[in-house]
């Protein structure tokens, strides 16, 4: 991953100078991190991979001289001090947990990205005015509890303390049982009120094809998919494959993948073109061949930028499956595990960032982000926006996930001059 030749961009009068060299070398390094052999990439929450790394970051970041602290969720924190301490930070960051068998780039890039966005600051002798925090936060993927952005959802406080404290893996461990001795603390003291930064903006690969298909370096994001999140579980009667006619039947399965169908149809007949809806998971017991399943469990990811438009398909999807299910004889039980609005990102921060990719003669557009991230929540503490940089085919949560040096080295130089105008208000 060497051989990128470092260009110096000025911006006024600031020169800076991102070491994008180095950065390739710790994003490769960070990928050799991981419970599955290259080239996958597993960090699993809690996981000895997920400690590893978390432990490197921090060297990385005392090393460059940067101030450093978690909270009881595990958030980590890595501040480049301004002259005026007493005045709200600006933040950036991204996650470093993967799913398993993904790749290396997938909020990777906004940590690393986002350290290197700092050093580069400090390395060319500016100091802002406001402080600039780099945040990586806990668990964005909801690989191991079910709920993707933990971490910032906790900051955030959409989900409490004592909700927190509920949550269990597939192996019945609680996030208790899970926590290291170096996060500890009281889990409520991680929420944080809005206005504690000032801003926020977030690097990302764009997990989407666009921006490769048409040349662009940068993807300025202008919304973020409201996502919801449901899981339903159908209880019929069981039997003998041969011995129970189908008249007479009250098969689980059928009445899931019925359901399965009326959330595609609903997905498609919204009324928005950014509605997607997913059936990820279903389950069926007893799971013999010869034998009716007597119990299904489906869960279903359903998200738009138009919150009317989402919530109005859910009402759909829910009377569909109460309909099939009656008409069936299957019990339904609907359990709701998430429902966020959209968010709207900050004019005054695309602007600032529109400004930097013409002063660093990049091209770039406005789009939407319909993967959520981090910045989804942060949205509810202070002015946030997103930075999206190609990817190979827009592929990701894949081995072979990508995103070329000469995009990074664009993404996280843009990154660095967006931070430091912003910490300078």
């Amino acid at each position: 991953m060497r051989g990128l030749p470092q260009a110096p961009c000025h911006l006024t009068s600031v020169p800076l100078l991102p070491n994008i060299p180095r950065l390739l070398d710790e994003l490769a390094h960070l990928a050799t991190i991981s419970a599955h052999p290259a080239p996958a990439v597993t960090r699993v929450l809690f996981s000895e991979e997920d400690l590893t790394a978390r432990a490197w970051l921090l060297t990385l970041a005392e090393n460059a001289g940067l101030r450093t602290r978690s909270d009881s969720i595990g958030n980590l924190f890595i501040t480049l001090p301004g002259s005026d301490p007493s005045l709200p930070a600006v933040a950036t960051g991204s996650h470093t947990d993967a799913i398993p068998n993904a790749g290396a780039y997938d909020g990777v890039v906004g940590v690393l990205g986002g350290l290197e966005a700092l050093r580069s600051i400090a390395e060319s002798g500016e100091t802002p005015r406001r402080s600039i925090e780099l945040i990586m936060f806990t668990a964005e993927e909801p690989t191991r509890f079910g709920i993707g952005c933990l971490g910032s959802r906790m900051m955030a406080g959409t989900i409490t303390a004592d909700e927190a404290r509920q949550l269990r893996d597939p192996n019945g461990i609680s996030l208790e049982q899970l926590r290291p001795p170096q996060y500890s603390g009281d889990l409520a003291a991680t929420r944080l009120t809005p206005g504690s930064y000032s801003h926020f903006i977030e690097l990302h690969i764009e997990q989407g094809p666009h921006l490769e298909a048409a040349g662009i370096d940068i993807g300025l994001v202008e919304k973020i998919a409201a996502p919801a999140a449901f899981r339903l579980t159908f209880t019929g009667t069981g039997g003998h494959a041969g011995a129970v006619l189908m008249p007479g039947r009250h098969d689980a399965f059928l009445a899931a993948a019925e359901t399965a169908l009326a959330v595609e149809t609903a997905a498609l007949e919204s009324g928005s073109p950014d509605t997607v809806g997913t059936t990820g998971v279903i389950e069926v017991k007893p799971g013999a061949i010869n034998s009716i399943p007597c119990h299904a469990l489906m869960e279903i990811d359903f998200r738009d930028t138009d919150l009317a438009a989402r919530d109005a398909a859910l009402i759909r999807i829910r009377q569909s499956a109460e309909t099939i299910c009656e008409r069936r004889g299957v019990q339904l039980d609907w359990f709701l595990i998430n429902s966020d609005p959209p968010a709207l990102c900050s004019q005054e921060i695309l602007a600032v960032a529109e400004t930097h990719t013409t002063d660093l003669s990049y091209t770039s557009t406005r789009l939407i982000s319909r993967a959520y991230h981090d910045s989804l929540f942060m949205a509810r503490l202070c002015p946030t926006a997103m930075i999206f940089i190609p990817c190979l085919n827009g592929w990701s949560h894949r081995p072979d996930e990508f995103s070329s040096p000469q995009a990074i080295a664009k993404g996280t130089t843009l990154l660095a001059h967006t931070l430091l105008t912003l910490a300078a208000s």
